[in-house]
């Protein structure tokens, strides 16, 4: 009788509502005691998104928020990465393909539950859904309230709307919790299965001598900044890469720099940055514009000035730690280093001689201190300038 007791007691104590999350490689299960769904009433509208939201907040969610809370601790998920373990968190409860509005629903809930300052809006019958960030985030639409900055989340889903014409109407829900503004810094790539790697060679010739360099990639970590929007410099420039690839290249490359001259090591980054990819516009390539991180240049076959630089100012940080500006002219963008003893006629900023350097490729083959004669009568912008912290 004692056995049958407890046999009754474990089964009521099993959870009646698990969900799988697939999470680039990753797994994370979530289970509830109660199915955490709630139906959305036609039209979606103010009144029955209330509706909505009331009835997804008497269900059993509050496991599902600290399962999400507790594995964004265990990897240390920035807020960008955050949010794509909530993005297919409601993909497992409520299927994008199903219904739509549904899904931006239980992403705007998740979201703001988990403390984030996120908000609903409609513009011409369609549902946007915002966060508040204090960053500059460029190429989404953003509004102001109470002097706060919020940005479009799912503005990929509908492409170009005209916000000029049609009238933007926010979603009155207060949610006491959701106060956090959102970052969209990466600081951090998490660790993937080895197996999940596969290996890309990058070939390249500097002074008549071809280079082979082979290098750990996983196309998940480019599927992370699916839909990523355009950061500042400072941001995006520092966007690590993930272990395995960061293992495969930056030691490999400090060992073959060893010994030689800190210009001439510097000189060899720039040329292996131009020469071991293919130049295509963001344009060609995309067919919008899209800045790629250092990790992204290494994964795609074509890139464009923007992506060099990225990659190259990633290289020169982690091999040399020099100080370095990002040089931003009307239709390029460039890098300068403060080397030992500037090279060329040097870009002084802030009291410090930076030597030009162009990781991109010419149809002049330019060495440190030398850019393209188009250029030199052109005004640029020095967008970014990186110190080292022990300088």
């Amino acid at each position: 009788v004692m056995l049958f007791l407890n046999v009754i007691k474990l089964a009521a104590q099993a959870p009646a509502f698990s969900i799988q999350v697939p999470y680039f490689g990753d797994t994370l299960e979530i289970s509830t005691q109660n199915n955490v769904q709630a139906d959305l009433q036609i039209p979606v509208d103010d009144h029955n998104i209330q509706l909505f939201y009331a009835a997804l907040s008497q269900t059993d969610f509050q496991p599902i928020i600290d399962s999400l809370a507790s594995y964004k601790s265990r990897y240390q998920l920035d807020d960008w990465l955050f949010y794509q373990l909530v993005r297919r968190t409601a993909q497992q409860l409520s299927p994008k393909g199903k219904n739509y509005d549904r899904y931006t629903l239980y992403k705007w809930f998740l979201l703001a539950k988990s403390g984030y300052n996120a908000q609903l809006a409609f513009i011409n019958g369609r549902l946007l859904f915002y966060v508040q960030s204090d960053e500059n985030i460029y190429d989404v639409p953003l509004f102001e309230q109470e002097g706060k900055q919020f940005v479009c989340l799912n503005i990929h889903d509908f492409g170009k709307i005209d916000f000029a014409k049609n009238q933007l109407i926010k979603v009155d829900i207060n949610i006491p919790q959701a106060i956090t503004p959102f970052s969209y810094r990466v600081r951090q790539i998490p660790n993937f299965k080895n197996t999940a790697y596969s290996e890309k060679e990058l070939v390249f010739n500097y002074d008549d001598v071809e280079y082979r360099y082979q290098v750990k990639l996983n196309e998940q970590t480019s599927n992370m900044f699916n839909n990523y929007p355009t950061v500042d410099y400072e941001a995006y420039f520092n966007i690590p890469m993930s272990s395995a690839t960061y293992s495969s290249l930056i030691p490999v490359l400090q060992k073959k720099l060893k010994g030689m001259k800190q210009a001439k090591g510097v000189d060899y980054l720039m040329n292996f940055t131009r020469h071991a990819f293919m130049y295509e516009s963001d344009q060609e390539n995309f067919g919008v514009e899209k800045r790629l991180s250092p990790e992204q240049t290494l994964m795609n076959d074509f890139s464009d000035c923007d992506d060099r630089v990225a990659l190259f100012y990633y290289l020169v940080k982690e091999i040399y730690d020099l100080p370095m500006i990002v040089l931003v002219y009307p239709s390029h963008v460039a890098l300068a280093i403060e080397l030992r003893k500037p090279i060329g006629i040097p870009v002084v900023y802030n009291g410090r001689k930076f030597s030009f350097c162009e990781p991109t490729p010419q149809r002049l083959e330019l060495p440190i201190g030398q850019l393209m004669p188009e250029l030199k009568t052109v005004a640029f912008q020095v967008m970014y300038e990186y110190l080292p912290a022990n300088r």
